[in-house]
């Protein structure tokens, strides 16, 4: 019997982001083009439609199973910003222009074979294009050869959405019961699906390089934060947890790779009202002797590092550092926390959506923003051997249950409960 049954041979996964930097802005793009690629990757002949580069080809075979289609990419043209300049024009041309291509290349075909296909529509800029979908299919008479799921990766743009039409034309299902919970309020019932990591994050931390990282960095306690200035990212908390730490004779220092985003003046002005010193480095070829270097002949509190870093490097970081600050105070899924658990390190997490996380179990997790709760955490994971272990030891084994693979069971088993009760 194959792995997902009830999986159809055909896939479609609609989303605004994807695997161009053009279109790679956060979680969304990331969830999306991995979801493909492992859908690819177990047999599954999957197209990504996104708003893509419009330099690039329309259409690109990235696999033996796995095709982009890149959208919109006349009004890209007019707005090289990326993904969300011009929004609503793209959004509008998404939504009138999918549905039909889809009907008369994918859905009507696989009808004629007596097969269905799976679309699988990610966040709120696709619900339109979801509507007209259902609307066509039905005209046509192929709607039973097409299950469509909605997905919410975060509550983002939930006033556009008409969540009972929504729910009339596709199956809604979110990345945590977080998620689950937040849907509800707008009356919708959900199913959870998680998000999921590549198994190749296993593969891609050297154990060598992180234990060359750690005996580098072994004269003070380093931290590690990575994500777009935002509040809800809780920065401020993590600014004055260790700017506490650092006023209690702790020797710390925070390294923070972050975003281009307005709110990084009120996170440094921050750190300069504490005291903190900064420094800003970059680095040409971001290498794991450069990196090291770097960070241990810097007598800064906080080193920012303004330039690029590798999947590859940021996975190392995560392993041989003492703590990744991922504490989130409104956390969808908290992507990054679980590659800090596969890259063997400690992730801080909110208490959101990370599902995952257990408390000085297999992460470290915050309920609250008060930075006291926490640099009383840090301190308490900094003089406890034993604390250090337990989460190194138990983090990647959480972690692989979240793995693509495993997530695809899941997918396999609510398709088969959707097809039930279609």
């Amino acid at each position: 019997m194959a792995r997902y049954p009830h999986l159809p041979r055909r896939a479609v996964v609609l989303s605004f982001e994807g695997p161009d930097r053009y279109a790679m802005v956060g979680g969304l793009g990331v969830r999306a083009s991995e979801l493909s690629v492992a859908l690819a990757d177990a047999g599954f002949d999957t197209d990504l439609i996104y708003v893509g580069d419009p330099s690039l080809p329309a259409v690109e075979s990235r696999a033996e199973r796995f095709t982009v289609r890149r959208w919109c990419q006349w009004i890209s043209a007019y707005h090289p910003q990326g993904v969300y300049d011009g929004e609503w024009g793209k959004i509008n041309d998404y939504g009138s222009s999918v549905p039909p291509f889809l009907l008369a290349n994918v859905v009507e075909p696989a009808a004629a074979r007596g097969e269905r296909v799976l679309v699988l529509a990610e966040d709120w800029q696709v619900v339109p294009a979801v509507l007209g979908l259902d609307a066509l299919l039905r005209r046509a008479g192929v709607r039973e050869a097409a299950t469509i799921v909605w997905n919410a990766n975060n509550t983002y743009g939930f006033d556009t959405i008409d969540f009972d039409a929504l729910a009339s034309a596709a199956h809604i299902t979110g990345v945590s019961r977080y998620m689950k919970f937040e849907l509800a309020l707008t009356g919708a019932e959900a199913l959870v699906i998680p998000n999921g990591i590549p198994e190749r994050i296993f593969d891609e931390v050297k154990a060598s390089d992180v234990a060359y990282l750690r005996r580098v960095l072994a004269g003070r306690h380093m931290l590690l934060k990575v994500g777009r200035f935002d509040p809800d990212k809780r920065w401020l908390q993590a600014i004055d947890a260790v700017a506490d730490l650092r006023d209690a004779g702790t020797n710390v220092q925070l390294v923070v790779r972050g975003g281009k985003e307005p709110y990084a003046s009120v996170v440094f002005g921050r750190a300069v009202e504490r005291g903190l010193r900064i420094e800003d480095v970059t680095f040409e070829k971001p290498t794991v002797e450069a990196i090291a270097d770097t960070l241990a002949g810097s007598q800064a509190d906080i080193v920012n590092v303004r330039s690029f870093l590798p999947d590859a490097m940021l996975y190392t970081l995560y392993g041989a550092v003492d703590a990744v600050l991922a504490n989130s105070g409104k956390e969808p899924f908290g992507l990054v926390g679980l590659e800090v658990m596969a890259a063997g390190g400690i992730a801080v997490c909110g208490s959101t959506g990370e599902d995952y996380a257990r408390a000085f179990d297999n992460a470290i997790v915050c309920d609250t923003s008060d930075p006291l709760e926490l640099a009383t955490y840090l301190d308490r994971l900094f003089d406890n051997a034993a604390i250090q272990s337990r989460i190194r030891e138990n983090a990647p084994i959480t972690a692989r249950q979240f793995s693509w693979p495993n997530v695809l069971d899941v997918l396999d088993a609510k398709v088969a409960f959707m097809s039930e009760r279609a």
